[in-house]
């Protein structure tokens, strides 16, 4: 099952990042400081790929900060 979808899901309960998906691309800009911003790209259909930014935004590098 592709995980494009779940990945939509967890970008869109946040505030600090954006989500695009254009030509089978998708981009996730996060926010991470004053005017700093890092760009995760994509494809929608790479499952490992999206699973690791999945984690990244939930539980790592870009996870919320409390």
């Amino acid at each position: 099952m592709k995980q494009v979808g779940n990945l939509a899901i967890v970008c869109a309960q946040r505030n600090d990042l954006s989500f695009t998906m254009l030509r089978g691309q998708i981009d996730i800009i996060v926010r991470n400081g004053e005017g700093s911003y890092d760009t995760l790209t994509v494809a929608w259909d790479d499952d490992e790929t999206i699973n690791e930014i999945i984690n990244a935004l939930n539980h790592g590098k870009y996870a919320e900060k409390a």
